[in-house]
């Protein structure tokens, strides 16, 4: 798949625009990492340091356990005789190549080169070690993962966390002897070699959560006998197909790699673990047997916005499948995932928020999963789970008081906890859980009425206006209150303790001020109309912090990308620049968007301003440049903006292709003057999903100025 370059007259693929370093430093949180893997699949490996200024590498995974959670195995080339501490070597960035399918650095220390290139479940690692001293390579076991030596070129690995096995082999005639030894009063391993006078050897490897002769058999299918060069090509090839999704047209070389980068991210998860018809599950601890994918690795607190949606578009057959693997969590384990992971579920955050991407997939087509077991799993997590953030299981008393009051009680500025299954570090968000949980009865209400189930509907429907008991009209925010109905005085700005998490969660009241997205016209209603919903917007994008950037952020690291009281670098605030357009001032949107996009997406290390999330920010990059978004999921609408290129074609599933083209859009031109779609003038600026599916065109007309 071929697109036009923003240089005339040459051609190059988008998968040619990325840039895995992009965010690699990071602003205060997390960086993004060089990840080089095949789409969704197992095999995630890139280069373990601190973030990308630091100069140091420590060694190279065989895969990682889940996203920003940790390496499964390691390994690390050294010479010299030294075997007292883990070698560690400085790297060198002009010499390091990233590619989504590959990856080449230089070990300073070493002066060894490794190269890698990933398959599903199996990946190749290239050494060129120098001439004339000993090569060897140290085994990192992470407290965890052993080694042995099957044959002189043949070891079997097992890391008893994960239950992961491993097999690796290195190439005929470079004889091996595997070591033990004690390192800083461990038990360490590593392999002295013997690979011939030019000094290279390549290590073909799989990984297995089932068995060591399923590892092996995956290492004799994907790897053995497939040269490296063949690998990197099937790699590249499958990185060029799900790019090849979008061609996006007419944008600078800046915004062309930020576009395909952040695409690039949206397929690093879910990840397959299906493997030859079969699966093990940490959900239930047994090995399954399904021809279908078993996907893991999913953080819906994130995802939900914009990830699950983009995918919806993009690959709906991939995404039935991830829907189908949420139903099989929910029925080995008893209770539907919030954060799926490969050890099992991770009950971060706050919210069943797949529930929402049930719904938003349901009402977009997508339907070849179990609508009704996933139903009965999303009502069980609804009237018998615990709300309380970072806890899954039953119930508890603070539960019992949400769903007959229909708000979750806070706590005083300095009372004491009194509820022990209260984390406590991430604290009650009370405001936050009532807010997301009414959004979450919303989508079930919602997939209860599509069902026919009519009390259900009635139930959910009326937990789904939860959020207004927290209304506070004086305030103009949603407060919290005590267990006797009383309004806790705090300043919605600052108070909560870390991260707000008292009454929110890693933002203030002002990001909260907008969690309503099952409920917009409601919300806009309590501001006083559209009027005052639009001032009230403005005013969060001018709102002063009130103290230093310092004191804000160390209370609230997570507030980052600030504009006002505005955070661009978490997710609660995706939809909220979108807002305008349910105003009379829609061109506000197309202003904001643009403005966040140019001033904290850029092609650098510092290039995201929060915790990227494994494709959660990437995908509100990807659909604020081609310019719409999903505001709610769960209704199949999307708003809106200014598309930051002049032609966007999304090649679709059913073959047909959906094209936006805005002429002239550049740095200037961002105001929508006029639209079409097909021809025929849109009346607002909002298009349906199945508009997207039918194909066609949708046609803009760009100006320098707002098109009021």
């Amino acid at each position: 798949m071929l697109l036009v370059s923003c240089n005339p007259g040459h051609e190059r693929t988008g998968l040619s625009y990325v840039n895995p370093s992009i965010g690699g430093a990071g602003l205060i949180l997390q960086p993004t990492r060089p990840t080089a893997q095949v789409p969704n699949q197992m095999i995630r490996v890139y280069p373990v340091r601190e973030d990308y200024l630091d100069d140091q590498i420590r060694f190279f995974p065989l895969s990682i356990i889940s996203h920003r959670n940790g390496e499964l195995f390691g390994i690390m080339p050294f010479t010299g005789n030294d075997i007292s501490s883990e070698p560690v070597s400085a790297w060198d960035k002009n010499l390091e190549i990233l590619k989504p399918y590959y990856f080449s650095t230089w070990l300073e220390k070493y002066g060894i080169t490794v190269e890698f290139t990933p398959g599903k479940r199996s990946g190749i690692f290239r050494l060129t070690f120098p001439a004339d001293s000993p090569r060897r390579i140290f085994l990192a076991n992470l407290q965890r993962s052993s080694w042995r030596q099957e044959k002189e070129d043949r070891l079997a690995g097992e890391d008893s966390f994960s239950g992961m096995k491993a097999y690796a082999v290195l190439d005929p005639g470079c004889r091996t002897i595997l070591h033990d030894t004690l390192v800083k009063g461990k038990h360490s391993q590593y392999l002295e070699l013997n690979v011939g006078k030019t000094g290279r050897t390549e290590i073909r490897y799989a990984i297995s959560f089932i068995s060591y002769g399923q590892a092996d058999s995956t290492l004799m299918m994907e790897a053995e006998g497939i040269s490296f060069e063949t690998m990197e090509g099937n790699a590249m090839k499958e990185w060029e197909r799900v790019l090849g999704k979008i061609e996006a047209e007419g944008g600078t070389e800046q915004e062309t790699s930020v576009f395909y980068t952040a695409l690039y991210r949206c397929f690093e998860r879910m990840v397959n673990i299906n493997e030859d018809g079969k699966y093990y599950s940490n959900y239930d601890s047994l090995v399954h047997r399904s021809e279908r994918n078993f996907y893991v690795d999913d953080w819906s607190w994130d995802t939900y916005l914009a990830l699950h949606p983009l995918r919806t578009i993009l690959d709906p057959d991939l995404e039935a499948d991830m829907l189908q693997s949420y139903v099989e969590m929910y029925r080995q384990s008893g209770w539907m995932p919030t954060f799926p992971v490969l050890y099992g579920d991770v009950p971060c955050m706050n919210g069943f928020h797949s529930t929402i991407m049930f719904l938003d997939e349901y009402r977009k087509g997508v339907t070849d999963f179990d609508l009704k077991t996933a139903y009965a799993g999303m009502r069980k997590n609804s009237t018998e789970a615990t709300m309380l953030p970072w806890r899954n299981g039953p119930a508890c008393s603070l539960d019992d008081f949400y769903r007959t009051k229909g708000y979750y009680p806070a706590l005083h500025p300095g009372e004491k906890e009194t509820v022990s299954q209260v984390h406590p570090w991430e604290k009650r968000q009370a405001v936050a859980v009532t807010l997301g949980h009414s959004y979450d009865d919303w989508a079930l209400s919602q997939l209860a009425n599509d069902l026919g189930y009519n009390a259900d509907y009635d139930l959910f429907k009326k937990r789904s206006e939860n959020y207004l008991n927290l209304w506070c009209p004086e305030k103009g925010f949603f407060m919290p209150k005590d267990r006797d109905g009383k309004w806790i005085e705090i300043d919605p700005k600052w108070d909560g303790g870390m991260g707000g998490r008292d009454y929110y969660d890693e933002n203030n009241g002002w990001t909260y001020l907008w969690q309503v997205q099952h409920d917009i016209p409601s919300l806009i209603s309590l501001m006083g109309g559209k009027k005052a919903f639009e001032e009230r917007l403005d005013q969060m994008f001018r709102e002063e912090l009130g103290r230093s950037k310092y004191e804000n952020w160390a209370k609230f690291p997570d507030f980052s990308g600030i504009v006002g009281q505005f955070s661009m670098g978490n997710e609660p605030s995706f939809h909220i620049p979108w807002l305008y357009n349910f105003t009379d001032s829609p061109w506000k949107t197309q202003k904001k968007v643009r403005m966040l996009l140019d001033s904290w997406f850029r092609d650098d290390i510092f290039g995201i301003p929060g915790d990227e999330d494994g494709g959660g920010m990437s995908a509100f990059v990807v659909f604020s440049m081609m310019g719409f978004y999903p505001v709610t999921p769960g209704l199949p609408v999307y708003a809106l903006g200014s598309p930051v290129f002049n032609r966007i074609t999304i090649n679709l599933k059913n073959g047909k292709k959906f094209i936006i083209e805005a002429d002239g859009a550049g740095q200037r031109n961002i105001y929508v003057q006029k639209a079409w779609l097909n021809g025929t003038p849109l009346k607002s600026l909002f298009i349906n999903h199945a508009d997207i599916l039918s194909g066609g065109t949708l046609k803009l007309e760009m100006g320098e100025y707002p098109g009021k």
